[in-house]
């Protein structure tokens, strides 16, 4: 549970950064993620939730850290192996609904 509390600190530190991230934030936040893939259905969660209640200019960079958690997966497990690109479509339109759930002023921001 050590590596998932890890990686929501280390997602959640986002959130006092302004747009846009750097490459090595969201990598540190992608290795972050691997390293708890034996709890892997928390760390969907986590990123489910941020990209559900953070501010409209980092939904996008939330979106890409879905990106980039896939990409890794994949590349280091395999298709096969990957548990976390199945999870994160499970509520995939839901996790989209969310990125459009903000003001309409707001919206310019994605």
């Amino acid at each position: 549970m050590d590596a998932v509390n890890a990686f929501s600190a280390e997602l959640f530190s986002m959130i006092d950064m302004k747009p846009p991230i750097s490459r090595a934030k969201m990598m540190s936040v992608t290795k972050s993620a691997i390293k708890a893939i034996k709890l892997y259905k928390h760390v969907v969660q986590l990123v489910e939730k941020f990209v559900k209640k953070c501010k409209p200019d980092l939904k996008v960079p939330g979106l890409y850290v879905v990106d980039s958690i896939v990409r890794q997966s994949r590349h280091q497990f395999g298709v096969d192996k990957d548990v976390f690109g199945p999870r994160f479509m499970k509520n995939f339109n839901e996790t989209f609904n969310n990125l459009y759930c903000c003001p309409e002023e707001d919206k310019v921001c994605l």
